[in-house]
């Protein structure tokens, strides 16, 4: 049997390290060519090498640095991600530091992951072992992720006259930020009902993520806390640290309940938990959207929210970073609709207009 988190002995995982500094360059290379599980495909001083490079060559994990002469790697990633396809980077610099405004704008524009570089000595405490453990996961993303599917074969689920909406939920992973700034351009000033929202962050990337989210949207936003009232076109956001849940309070109000309870092998904060409790508590008044991301996280939700008569949308294959989330919902027949995100809020307003 595989351990977990050990590769498929098919082929190693392939490797693109792109850093205008050469000691750099020479630094992860050490480190990726003494594991066997990974293949160093080349070594690139710019931005520009590396969109080059990639127009012809395949790779699973883009190393890149940010800061380089000519154009910034921060700059190229649009580009980069696009002549990469499946490719995940992995953003490695001593300018963007985890949690910064800097890392969270490059998870945003679609990187899969940041990791300051160690100030003096590349090879003191635990950096190797870091770096090697991370980029095993990228690689495992990128090997079996496998965008092509598209949406054949997922049938829309049908439905009939639907009620008004009391509360929408959106689960999102990688890419999920350029999404969520989509969607919110989509859904405007907003729907009428409050938002909970999980996007998979470690706790402390989620303070400049929501200053973030709070410059996309006119509607308020904050990180949820026990006991917060939902109000009508407010947003909520999961703490890294826990699960965001509702329940309903005597005097008939909805709260925010935080669970800090994690299930084996799931993220934290994860998707399901809250679109179970929103079925719990709204019932057929509950809707959800699911935007890109690894996994399968939020299909078991969404399961909860069709079965009590609520309605799914999903983010389709071709706008989506990675079409895992997204897909599983999709494939399973829940969703009713796979649009790009910034169609999703016409979508429901759409929909809301004809219930009412």
């Amino acid at each position: 049997m595989k351990a977990a988190g050990e590769l498929s002995p098919e082929r190693p995982i392939r490797l693109l390290i792109v850093d205008d500094s050469l000691v750099a360059r020479s630094v992860f290379e050490r480190i990726v060519t003494q594991d066997k599980r990974f293949e160093l495909c080349e070594k690139l001083a710019s931005a520009a090498e590396a969109i080059a490079y990639l127009a012809s060559h395949r790779v699973d994990v883009i190393m890149l640095d940010i800061e380089m002469p000519g154009q910034s790697g921060l700059m190229a990633l649009p580009e980069i991600l696009k002549q990469g396809g499946q490719a995940r980077v992995i953003i490695l610099s001593s300018n963007c530091d985890e949690g910064s405004a800097a890392a969270v704008e490059a998870l945003a524009i679609g990187a899969s992951d940041i990791m300051a570089k160690p100030g003096r000595s590349v090879f003191s405490g635990q950096f190797p072992e870091m770096l090697i453990k991370r980029l095993l996961k990228l690689g495992e993303q990128a090997r079996w992720q496998n965008k092509s599917e598209g949406s054949i074969g997922c049938g829309l689920r049908r439905t009939g006259r639907r009620g008004s909406i009391a509360c929408l939920g959106v689960g999102a992973s990688t890419g999920g930020i350029h999404a969520l700034g989509q969607l919110f351009e989509g859904l405007g000033v907003g729907i009428g009902v409050p938002i909970m929202l999980t996007q998979h962050l470690p706790p402390n990337f989620m303070p400049y993520f929501a200053l973030q989210l709070g410059r996309m949207t006119p509607m308020p936003v904050k990180i949820a806390e026990d006991g917060d009232l939902l109000k009508p076109d407010h947003v909520y956001i999961a703490p890294g640290e826990a699960n965001l849940t509702c329940r309903t309070r005597r005097d008939g109000s909805v709260s925010v309940l935080l669970d800090a309870e994690r299930e084996p092998f799931a993220s934290m904060p994860a998707v399901d938990p809250m679109f179970t409790s929103m079925a719990q508590t709204f019932g057929p008044a509950s809707a959800a959207v699911v935007l890109t991301g690894m996994g399968r996280d939020g299909t078991a939700g969404a399961r909860k929210i069709v079965d009590a008569g609520g309605w799914i949308v999903a983010q389709d294959a071709e706008t989506s970073v990675i079409w895992g989330m997204p897909g599983s919902v999709a494939r399973a027949g829940l969703a009713s609709a796979l649009l790009p995100p910034v169609q999703i809020g016409p979508y429901m307003l759409s929909q809301m207009a004809k219930a009412a």
